[in-house]
């Protein structure tokens, strides 16, 4: 049976994941809770990433070389910066980038040194299925929120986006960054902090692995709205529709 990671961001975001695991038993390695069960009959592993490149490197190696999974599902929340791209939609990674990496002159800047790339791709087989499980939960969840949280953070039709993603470590948050990165940048989507590491360890392993992320802000001085609201609200609740439905399927 084919073992799959379900990765979650935040605490809230796994813990919607692991309410939908009957059975699920806690072991504790270097320092993180996993989640060993079943969802829908499948045998799951599900785990917090860490926040930030190296504390989620760690994660997926541990996912891959103790707990054997086969395959990495990992959501979470991201900062807008496409045209377009608006607080409650959801992106989907086809492709990553350490907007952060830069060994220059030794070698072109985001290029991971000995690797002879910048980015890192996602698998396409499982992409493509998370990507009917992201249209199913937009053409229902969304409705379901109330009135009252999509006025709060102004949710309007929620679409799916897909293309490039870029991590980096540091929180993005201002105008000024936001800015500097989509000129920089201008096909990324959106950005956050573990993604790309995650890429760059599943290559290495040659583990499929599909990431999906909800829009939170736009990653500039508007950012500041009230996650733990949003996270509870929306987030966690995208997560946890996205996996019933990938896993059902």
């Amino acid at each position: 049976m084919t073992r799959t990671a379900i990765v979650a961001a935040l605490h809230d975001e796994l813990a919607s994941v692991l309410a939908l695991m009957p059975d699920e038993h806690k072991e504790v390695v270097g320092g993180r809770e996993f989640w060993v069960g079943h969802l829908h009959g499948q045998d799951v592993v599900a785990v917090l990433s860490g926040i930030g490149k190296v504390a989620a490197a760690t994660t997926a190696t541990l996912l891959i070389d103790r707990f054997k999974v086969q395959r990495i599902v990992f959501t979470g929340v991201a900062g807008g910066l496409g045209p377009g791209v608006k607080v409650g939609d959801v992106v989907l990674a086809r492709s990553f980038l350490q907007h952060d990496m830069d060994a220059s002159p030794l070698f072109p800047r985001h290029e991971v040194p000995f690797y002879g790339r910048a980015r890192f791709d996602t698998d396409a087989a499982l992409a493509d299925a998370l990507e009917l499980a992201c249209e199913r939960m937009l053409h229902s969840l969304p409705q379901q929120l109330g009135a009252a949280t999509a006025e709060a953070f102004g949710l309007q039709a929620p679409h799916l986006h897909q293309g490039l993603l870029i991590s980096g470590d540091r929180f993005v948050a201002t105008t000024a960054e936001s800015q500097a990165l989509q000129g920089e940048l201008p096909d990324a989507l959106a950005v956050e902090m573990e993604g790309a590491a995650f890429a760059q360890v599943c290559h290495d392993f040659g583990v499929p692995l599909a990431v999906v992320r909800t829009i939170s802000d736009r990653a500039d001085d508007a950012a500041h709205v009230d996650f733990p609201r949003f996270l509870r609200e929306v987030a966690s609740r995208y997560s946890a529709a996205l996996i019933d439905h990938l896993l059902r399927t």
